[in-house]
């Protein structure tokens, strides 16, 4: 309590300006539109008008400087709680337009520390305007809110069940279950999703930056070919796992989220497909399944190998319907799309869009998993062994990993730079003259976003090692150890605490980007959050915490994986 209310009294009372700011816990960025933006509709979850200029009111981005902002008639929030800030539960507060006894008021209550509210407050006199929920009219201030406060003992996650998940039909399942596994699917016929999002591994490949397109094998024992056919890259990112896709909060995916929904294209989704996305995949998952086709390391092959990564090179769409042809020509699978889908009446009538909702609705039921331990803990009651309960009070607590990881799926599905060791060829852009990764700036071009990375869902965590963008920790013990200090375990942090497999003629760039001082420099500057001293008993805790979120029966998956695929090829 000691230690909040410092951080509390160095981030709040001595703020240079001496203004009310509007906190926005976590480091999260805080979107600004001006007033007359917002009159006559909702306002949008995460949605912000600046405070009045006379406040001298600030964005407090925590742990940044302020932002200042310009006159504006309201503060709007989201109304729902996003997430914990530090060892506390409060809810987002904001502050309107600059009066005497409310801005009085407004320093009060930032002095006691309730710096964040549940809803949409302005506390100045009704100036005959309602608010842009249309709910409250301006000038109440809702005390029941903040009587409702409270510095609640150590959080838990929210419960989740069948019914949170999208319902995905069986059929449709099990014929993504066979594409999942089918090389068919790759340019070169050699790899398919499943060779590194593998049953026995967790969903995952089991190493730090995986051998795709052209390797030989499974998981850690797979090799990077030779010859011709020899890898020319390794996978730029460690392969994320793939529990509980199918929940229906899921909103973006990938690394640095280059898939959102949205309807910015009329498609559905912000995609690197843009307007050229197909209409008509029934969730983001199915949307998510078409782009590892596409990517020429991962499954569409080198150019100059096959038609399917000529035709992508010329525009990321083109390649689609040459895989959706080899599929729907093969009677076995032409058979299963029509009992599959109803409006597939001829094997013409399948198209990439039926492929990728077939493999969403797989992926999205094969790793639905929400019985472990702690499943049991937030359903029932059941108590957690000794040191999960000490590890769950931490993670939620003093160590203050609930920041991010938070939420039914344990994440916020938002971006933070945690500084992981930076190594491998990077995910470069076009103009990138350095083998770097960004982050979420590879996907939205903004520099605030440089090197923030999605935050990953926990559940089953303990089977899904290596752990980070890049799999910078093959242990979950030294995961948590850099959680907690990134700049001290980045600075101790070696080769050897990754999985990375051996390719002689990749060694020289594998660790070149670490002596660029000036891109390491500018790395290590960008970090979201504040080191936590944490003791090796209690980091086995948390680890004991985190392994409590294993499902009991997280290795025993409805279909598994098939003997053969209609194709003929051989299964992983």
């Amino acid at each position: 309590m000691f230690d909040l209310i410092r951080r509390h009294f160095l981030d709040h009372f001595l703020d240079r300006d001496g203004g009310v700011g509007v906190a926005s816990d976590g480091a999260e960025l805080v979107p600004q539109e001006r007033a007359d933006e917002v009159w006559g509709r909702q306002a949008e979850a995460g949605f912000v008008v600046p405070a009045d200029a006379r406040l001298r009111a600030g964005v407090a981005l925590h742990r940044r400087a302020q932002v200042p902002v310009e006159s504006a008639d309201v503060v709007l929030f989201d109304p729902k709680t996003q997430r914990v800030h530090d060892a506390d539960q409060f809810f987002r507060f904001g502050i309107a337009r600059a009066c005497g006894g409310p801005k009085r008021l407004a320093r009060f209550f930032k002095a006691t520390f309730f710096h964040q509210v549940a809803g949409i407050f302005d506390i100045c006199k009704n100036r005959g305007r309602q608010q842009a929920t249309g709910k409250h009219p301006m000038g109440q201030l809702h005390l029941g809110l903040l009587v409702s406060l409270s510095l609640a003992a150590p959080a838990v996650a929210q419960p989740i069940s069948a019914e949170d998940f999208i319902a995905f039909d069986a059929n449709q399942a099990r014929l993504g279950q066979l594409l999942f596994y089918d090389k068919i699917l790759s340019g070169n016929k050699n790899i398919s999703c499943g060779t590194c999002h593998h049953h026995d591994l967790g969903g995952t490949d089991g190493v730090s930056l995986g051998i795709g397109e052209g390797g030989v094998g499974l998981g850690p024992k797979r090799t990077p070919g030779d010859g011709a056919d020899r890898i020319r890259k390794r996978i730029p990112r460690n392969a994320p796992a793939l529990w509980n896709l199918g929940h229906k909060d899921v909103r973006v995916l990938f690394h640095d989220g280059r898939l959102e929904i949205s309807d910015i294209y009329g498609n559905g989704y912000d995609s690197p497909a843009e307007e050229w996305l197909p209409q008509g995949l029934e969730t983001i998952l199915a949307a998510q399944a078409l782009f590892p086709m596409t990517a020429q390391f991962e499954m569409a092959g080198n150019t100059g190998e096959n038609e399917v990564i000529g035709a992508v090179k010329d525009r990321i769409d083109l390649g689609w319907p040459i895989l959706a042809k080899r599929v729907r020509t093969i009677p076995t699978y032409a058979e299963l799309f029509r009992q599959a889908f109803e409006h597939i009446e001829e094997p013409e009538d399948v198209t990439i869009v039926d492929i990728g909702n077939a493999l969403a609705a797989f992926i999205g039921t094969e790793w639905a998993n929400f019985d472990s331990p702690y499943d049991a803990f937030l359903t029932t009651g059941t108590p957690l062994p000794e040191d999960a309960e000490r590890g769950r009070q931490l993670f939620f607590g003093e160590a203050r990993c609930a920041q991010c990881h938070n939420g039914p799926l344990l994440s916020d599905q938002d971006f933070h730079a945690m500084a992981l060791p930076a190594f491998g060829p990077g995910r470069t852009r076009r103009w990138d003259p350095i083998p770097r990764d960004v982050g979420r700036m590879g996907a939205t071009d903004d520099l605030e976003d440089a090197y923030r990375f999605r935050t990953p869902p926990l559940r089953n965590v303990a089977l899904t090692a290596p752990y980070g963008h890049n799999g910078a920790y093959a242990n979950l013990r030294d995961m948590v150890r850099h959680m907690a200090d990134p700049l001290a375990m980045r600075t101790a942090w070696t080769p050897a605490l990754a999985a990375l497999p051996q390719v002689p003629w990749l060694q020289k760039i594998d660790f070149v980007i670490q002596s660029d001082q000036l891109e390491m420099a500018r790395h290590t500057a960008t970090l979201d959050v504040r080191p936590v001293s944490l003791s090796d008993a209690q980091v086995d805790d948390i680890v004991a915490f985190l392994e409590s979120l294993t499902g009991t029966s997280a290795l025993e998956r409805p279909l598994g994986r098939p003997a053969t695929v209609p194709s003929g090829l051989p299964v992983d």
